[in-house]
């Protein structure tokens, strides 16, 4: 299964994708984690594994990629850069990490001043995807750039399920409509994670969205956040986390 994580700035996506992803890894499934938010620069530590190469590079870097993506607008196509269908055991080990069966990649990220905009790694970041052949005894965990733009570049095309964090916050509450909106229009099911909300925060959000659409709420954890901190390896089990990897494992989405 493929699953993409979403949320605003700062609500907790890529602790919740690695919390998942090690919980899933217990399960004994293949976890192929891709780090597509080219401004993240700290999912890697809390997998506790180094930053990956990007994965751009083996395109031949941005500079390539984006001319491809020029050459197919002009004629009028879409863009194409695998010949093949690939499984998790495909990408070129260069451009991994491993931790036990966690696997880990990075799309690309800004690393130059001015070097222009993050389109062309949104469009490799969707024909992955969409390339992208799993098992039953694979999962793969999309950690997704602040905001919708993912939804723009129609990264969801090629993944099964969406899971959205939301925090404690007015934004967070907004975007969750306009998430679920263009969710409906892409035909992937949506789920809901609230994540650092005490009992009271939780009950106002249960007020606002979809009751039907919440998954799991996830409360402020001491341990998560000292680790997160201090950029170190979560490794801490939350009985919230053990139950959406629980309905991921069912099949209950389709």
């Amino acid at each position: 299964m493929k699953v993409l994580v979403c949320g605003k700035g700062g609500s907790g996506k890529s602790t919740i994708t690695a919390l998942l992803a090690k919980s899933m890894a217990k399960r004994s499934y293949n976890v192929l984690v891709v780090d597509s938010d080219e401004s993240n620069f700290g999912l890697h530590r809390q997998l506790g594994v180094g930053m990956p190469e990007d994965f751009m590079n083996y395109l031949g870097g941005k500079k390539s990629l984006g001319d491809k993506m020029k050459q197919a607008f002009l004629k009028g196509e879409p863009i194409s850069v695998f010949e093949n269908k690939w499984q998790i055991s495909d990408i070129p080990r260069a451009y991994t990490v491993e931790n036990g069966n966690i696997k880990m990649m990075a799309v690309g990220k800004i690393h130059d001043f001015g070097e222009g905009c993050a389109c062309p790694m949104g469009a490799l970041a969707k024909n992955l995807l969409k390339n992208m052949e799993t098992t039953s005894e694979d999962l793969v965990l999309v950690d997704t750039e602040a905001g919708i733009e993912h939804f723009g570049r129609g990264v969801e095309e090629g993944c099964d399920l969406v899971l959205m964090v939301l925090d404690p916050s007015y934004e967070s509450i907004r975007l969750s409509e306009k998430t679920r909106e263009l969710a409906e229009k892409a035909g992937k099911p949506l789920y809901f994670i609230l994540n650092r909300a005490d009992k009271i925060g939780v009950q106002f959000m249960l007020e606002t969205v979809d009751k039907t659409h919440v998954l799991a709420s996830v409360p402020s954890d001491m341990e998560v956040f000292q680790a997160g901190f201090a950029g170190e390896e979560l490794n801490v089990e939350l009985p919230e986390i053990e139950s959406i990897a629980d309905f991921l494992v069912s099949g209950a989405y389709h």
